[in-house]
């Protein structure tokens, strides 16, 4: 059970500096997009995708809902390490999937670091299963 306190609510533009904040304090890894203006980006586009667990004033746990209309994708569950073990990750997933089921998906990926043994551990407990078969391949662009 999460924290009374604690509410998951949708990011918001003036959220942008804040998450970055927090992932650098509780996510694994950064991405080519981890700046004020890729966040406010991903927010035009998808005001619903970026769904934030807030203690206060406070952010302490993140994951990134994509829906393109097509496939359910998971980036950045992240949360605060004084907050883990207490659900928070749970009601990320739950408010992530219930999204994803409202928009028409029928199943979810999550893009975790290979590296990332304690984030294996957390989607497996979530249900999610391992596929082998897939790599990801990327190709930044050059500005």
């Amino acid at each position: 059970m999460i924290d009374t306190d604690v509410e998951i609510r949708p990011a918001v533009p003036s959220d942008a500096e804040s998450v970055l904040a927090f992932w650098r304090e509780s996510a694994e890894g950064t991405s080519i997009s981890d700046d004020v203006d890729g966040v406010r980006r991903l927010l035009d586009r998808d005001p619903e995708a970026l769904i934030l667990a807030v203690d206060g004033d406070r952010i302490v746990g993140s994951v990134i809902a994509g829906w393109d209309g097509w496939r359910a994708s998971l980036y950045r569950l992240a949360v605060l390490p004084s907050y883990r073990r207490r659900g928070l990750s749970k009601a990320l997933l739950k408010a992530a999937e219930d999204r994803f089921a409202a928009l028409g998906g029928r199943r979810a990926d999550a893009m975790v670091l290979e590296a990332n043994e304690r984030a294996h551990r957390a989607w497996e407990t979530a249900g999610y299963e391992r596929q082998e078969q897939w790599r990801r391949w990327v190709k930044p662009f050059s500005g």
